[in-house]
């Protein structure tokens, strides 16, 4: 039975999702509901999700709502290719990274592009240099694991990789998209923020199955 997947284009969370599939080659249909138009709040959608959030992946009888979640079924639904490492060893420090990028960089993140993406300011302000050191101190820590690792979660992809991509590659977006106010804040791009982070996206983009997780409407802007 094939997986069934709802997110919003663009959205970091179901992208987290998305990601942990494709490292596992999984096939899965795409319900794509418009955050304009509040799909996910729609009464055919509450339905399947009472919170109206995205991810929702269904399988079967069974639908399961949350990023994290969903990554850690995955690897007992489909054990090849573990998203949280194959031994004991692994484990452990893989899910803590996972959930200190879970925790820390979105907020980081989103303090720094909300007001760009969502505000429109386009001037460096005070409030935005802070929320840029924070971006900082935050990308530092994902630089001293890939210093030592060629993925943040080991040897291989995993939920920690699943977890920061969707952030870090918003973050070059924007360098693509707003360049003079990312310029500004001293981000022009990825490789002069950190040579680590841009092999690592590389690294990330060039799986399989990994394009097709990016955002529908990025290709519409082209």
């Amino acid at each position: 039975m094939t997986l069934e997947f709802w997110t919003v284009s663009g959205a970091p969370s179901p992208w987290r999702a998305a990601l942990g599939m494709a490292f596992k080659g999984l096939k899965y249909e795409v319900h794509l509901l418009s955050a304009g138009q509040k799909e996910h709040k729609s009464d055919a959608y509450l339905a399947i999700n009472p919170r109206g959030t995205v991810p929702t992946v269904k399988d079967g009888d069974m639908t399961i709502g949350q990023s994290i979640a969903v990554l850690a079924w995955l690897d007992r639904k489909f054990p090849a290719s573990p998203l949280f490492g194959e031994t004991l060893q692994d484990a452990g420090p893989i899910w803590q990274r996972t959930m200190d990028v879970f925790d820390y960089l979105p907020g980081a993140t989103s303090g720094v592009l909300s007001p760009i993406f969502f505000d429109g300011v386009e001037e460096a302000t005070d409030d935005l240099k802070a929320a840029t050191r924070t971006l900082q101190a935050e990308l530092k820590h994902l630089t001293e694991i890939l210093s030592e690792h060629p993925f943040l979660s080991g040897a291989k992809p995993g939920a920690v990789d699943a977890v920061a991509f969707p952030h870090v590659r918003l973050i070059q977006r924007a360098m693509e998209t707003k360049p003079q106010i990312m310029q500004d804040l001293r981000l022009p791009d990825l490789t002069a923020l950190s040579p680590e982070i841009a092999e690592w996206v590389q690294r990330v983009e060039a799986l399989p199955n990994v394009a097709q997780t990016f955002p529908p409407h990025w290709s519409d802007a082209a």
